[in-house]
């Protein structure tokens, strides 16, 4: 999904172009897909500069476009655009592992009491143990044991990946009108499907819906469309941005955009050091218990 985005800075405005929303289309791609970032010489600019608001049209239920919404967010100079967003991706995947593998050493492996055979006299060669590794049976050499992958990154780095992967796909995305009364009545996939069509979207390609709130009779409409990807706020996450060909906001979801990730944002990090808390909590209750010794591994 091709897209330009220009930034300004305290010298002459440089552009930053993005080949694609996505560095993760698919498997047999990722070796030959590469940003196009150009490379600067160092410069005393500051870590985030203000991007030129983006207009991205406003269309309705039937697709007709009825308005423009303005979308002003942070984004990462030129020189380091691309070592933010793929840190802050790298990251997010590697806190997903659950580094749960483990294999057994020759201390673990059961068996291997007794000598196999006589250490004289047979015309073999001397072997004490049949759990040693180069038995088949015996036990893992440097195998992989449970551990942590996760590694930390700044918030406040994290927050500008975000909002400069979302700005860089700011050109191909669309801002749709509240239409959770259509699916008031009941779930309909097939209607939620044409609307897409109408919207200019291919059900083939992949897509991501950002809205404040998702209703339920809009999740199970779009449940069964494998290539869609429906987020809050709450569940907003970089991959999903990069991996997307179209983004779709809603009016609601674009000021959200504007108040968290926009140019005049000074909150606070309350609200991160409590979702932090809250993935904590989670990763605490995925440990695997053991059923024989009922002990809980810490990953």
């Amino acid at each position: 999904m091709a897209s330009s985005l220009f930034l300004t800075t305290a010298t002459t405005p440089t552009s930053l172009s993005f080949t694609s929303s996505s560095i993760f289309i698919s498997s047999h791609q990722f070796n030959t897909h590469k940003f196009n970032f150009p490379i600067l010489p160092l410069t005393t600019t500051s870590l985030s500069v203000s991007c030129k608001a983006s207009p991205i049209p406003v269309l309705n239920f039937s697709g007709e476009k009825v308005g423009e919404s303005l979308l002003d967010l942070r984004s990462a100079p030129p020189s380091t655009a691309r070592a933010v967003v793929h840190r802050a991706v790298v990251t997010d995947l590697q806190n997903k592992r659950r580094g749960t593998a483990s294999t057994l050493t020759r201390g673990e492996v059961r068996g291997g009491g007794r000598k196999p055979f006589p250490q004289k006299k047979t015309g073999r060669a001397r072997r004490g143990s049949n759990r040693t590794p180069l038995r088949p049976g015996g036990g893992v050499i440097f195998g992989p044991k449970p551990r942590d992958w996760s590694v930390k990154i700044n918030r406040k780095e994290k927050r500008l990946a975000i909002s400069t992967a979302m700005a860089s796909a700011s050109s191909s995305a669309i801002v749709v009108e509240d239409f959770a009364a259509e699916f008031a009545e009941k779930p309909r996939t097939r209607e939620f499907v044409a609307a897409m069509k109408r919207w200019g979207l291919d059900p083939k390609e992949k897509a991501m819906f950002l809205m404040t709130e998702v209703p339920e009779n809009v999740r199970l409409s779009s449940r069964n469309i494998g290539t869609l990807k429906m987020h809050t706020p709450r569940t907003l996450n970089l991959y999903d941005i990069l991996d997307a060909d179209k983004l779709v906001l809603t009016q609601g979801a674009v000021d959200y955009l504007n108040q968290r990730y926009g140019v005049d944002y000074l909150g606070s990090d309350d609200e991160d050091e409590e979702e932090e808390e809250e993935d904590d909590f989670e990763d605490d209750e995925e440990g695997v218990v053991d059923s024989e010794e009922g002990k809980s591994l810490v990953l």
